[in-house]
């Protein structure tokens, strides 16, 4: 029975997805390294901790609002990458107890942010309030950053630029101008992953009033701006090498694009298929972790190898 509850506890929280606040904070910390060779480990941890804290706070919140506002309620047919969780839906966690233990999570993020923020700088303090501020109000009253079509903005700004600076000044206590550069493209490419995913909903999300840039556009004019989050990450990452901001070897992630081609090819021809367009959105996610992960190790094989 406890391992039952785990389970749902880790689905409600969206556990798999973790991986949109983890490819950044790896690269920030691989920036950090690159530049002064230092890696302090319990730094590390304690920054993964208290960005999954905020992460599953996000994601619980957001079911919760969701489910507040019955835009997951009135879609009957969700797939594994959007319409929610489902644990409220399917009566497993109530929505009281789902907004407490959000909660929960964003204090126990909190702690943490304020030990970091007094022992490594006070700029992390600015990170983690934003962080949280977006997480919660994504989805809740009175601002629904979600419901009004800032969502891929915002959630490209968190899991992009603010995790990758917040993970490099814990280590390096620092800001950085390249690690905000190379940042754009993991923000873009955390975007695209929400984008994507919000194809399958826009009939229940229009009847919730949830105004997602889909919805706004409409699923064929939408296909544009998906074509567009992709190509514009990679065009960051080249011009970014080209300026000689980042080092040569992250090219290697240029080694995805034929990822990128595949999701564009079946966005545009099944867009309107909530079965057809799901391998776009495997694809997506896919993409947004062997990018981030190989600009980590681009920085990796450059510090090892500063002749390359």
């Amino acid at each position: 029975m406890k391992r039952f509850r785990f389970k749902v506890w880790l689905r409600a929280m969206r556990a798999p997805f973790f991986q949109a606040v983890l490819v950044p904070i790896v690269l920030g910390t691989a920036i950090a390294w690159y530049r002064s060779g230092i890696f302090y480990w319990q730094y590390f941890l304690l920054t993964t901790l208290a960005v999954i804290f905020i992460n599953a706070g996000t994601n619980l919140a957001n079911d919760y609002f969701d489910h507040q506002s019955r835009s997951d309620d009135i879609n009957r047919d969700a797939t594994p990458f959007s319409g929610g969780s489902r644990v409220i839906q399917e009566n497993l966690i109530s929505a009281g107890k789902m907004y407490r233990s959000s909660l929960l999570f964003f204090a126990l993020a909190a702690v943490i942010g304020l030990y970091l923020a007094f022992t490594r700088g006070l700029p992390l303090l600015i990170i983690g309030i934003i962080g949280v501020l977006i997480g919660y109000f994504y989805t809740a009253s009175p601002i629904k950053l979600g419901y009004r079509g800032w969502g891929e903005f915002v959630a490209g700004l968190g899991c992009g630029p603010l995790v990758v600076l917040g993970a490099y000044y814990v280590q390096a206590q620092t800001l950085s101008l390249e690690a905000l550069f190379i940042s754009i493209p993991v923000g873009l490419l955390i975007a695209a992953v929400l984008y994507i995913n919000e194809f399958p909903d826009y009939a229940c999300d229009k009847k919730a009033g949830k105004n997602t840039l889909i919805v706004k556009m409409g699923r064929k004019r939408a296909r544009k701006g998906f074509y567009s989050l992709l190509l514009i990450a990679y065009l960051f990452i080249i011009l970014a090498a080209i300026l000689k901001i980042v080092p040569c070897t992250l090219l290697i992630s240029l080694l995805t694009f034929p990822l990128a081609w595949k999701a564009m090819k079946i966005a545009h021809s099944s867009y309107a298929s909530k079965q057809e367009i799901l391998p776009a959105m495997s694809g997506t996610i896919i993409i947004h972790l062997s990018v981030g992960l190989l600009l980590s190790v681009g920085y990796v094989l450059a510090r090892i190898f500063p002749w390359l």
